[in-house]
């Protein structure tokens, strides 16, 4: 394809965990919820500090009723929060292998094995979590963002556009979108559906760092930085328009070596 460029070997690699770390400032793991906040973002509720009490606690549930399928996803979803990502995938495995048609399991199960690299497995089993006569928007936009972290970026704009036919506008899918754009080097593109997704939901401090990459790499440095920083104190905001700049300055680097 004509927009094909150096950027497209290197989602899973490098794009993707600096967008992370771009949006949650330090205290985040990558993807994607997560992306791009494609599968879900992780390092938030592990940085509170109740979140070790509240990890003790299902962890006593799990252990008391490990058959209980509703504690297994609540105790999987706390375990990926936390960043303990093969554990998560342990616990939703052995749930999903005693409840195999349980749909919500399938889906936490996808987005843990998204969580730990797993993305051909993830987008295979986020398939089995909804059927096609009653598709979940969420499901298709992370299946989406499995599909890009495999350098599959058409057949995954496949998958967000039928997820926009659900939630039209969804700021989360426009901006998992737009990164399939940016990982083609279709930036006018990128630009363009990132601040979709940015004007329906300009408080997403994902979004905005996403939107800011995708300036960034069309020289809008300004207007980038000036993303970044909003509404952020001036230590953190610091800290974000530093990494966007040595993200910058890597890409920069590759184009030149290349």
């Amino acid at each position: 394809m004509s927009t094909r460029s150096s950027l497209a070997p290197t989602p899973a690699r490098f794009l993707l965990p600096v967008l992370l770390a771009l949006a949650l400032g330090g205290c985040q793991t990558i993807g994607l919820e997560d992306v791009t906040g494609a599968l879900g973002s992780k390092s938030e509720v592990a940085s509170k500090p109740d979140a070790k009490p509240d990890m003790d606690a299902l962890r006593e549930r799990y252990r008391a009723k490990p058959s209980d399928p509703n504690i297994a996803l609540d105790y999987g979803k706390a375990l990926r929060e936390s960043g303990q990502r093969a554990q998560a995938v342990a616990v939703l495995e052995q749930a999903v292998l005693a409840h195999p048609s349980n749909k919500a399991l399938l889906a936490g199960y996808g987005r843990a094995l998204a969580d730990n690299g797993n993305f051909q497995q993830a987008f295979d089993v986020l398939g089995r979590a909804h059927a096609p006569e009653d598709p979940d928007w969420r499901i298709l936009s992370a299946q989406g963002a499995a599909l890009d972290q495999l350098g599959r970026n058409e057949e995954a704009q496949q998958y967000y556009a039928a997820a926009l036919k659900i939630v039209p506008d969804e700021p989360q899918v426009l901006s998992n979108l737009g990164l399939s754009y940016m990982l083609q080097n279709n930036l006018p593109r990128a630009e363009e559906t990132m601040r979709r997704a940015h004007q329906r939901n300009p408080a997403d401090s994902r979004v905005r760092a996403n939107l800011a990459l995708v300036l960034g790499l069309q020289g809008k440095q300004a207007e980038a930085e000036t993303l970044v920083k909003a509404d952020l104190p001036p230590d953190q905001a610091a800290a974000k328009v530093t990494a966007l700049r040595q993200l910058l300055a890597k890409k920069q680097q590759q184009r030149a070596d290349k």
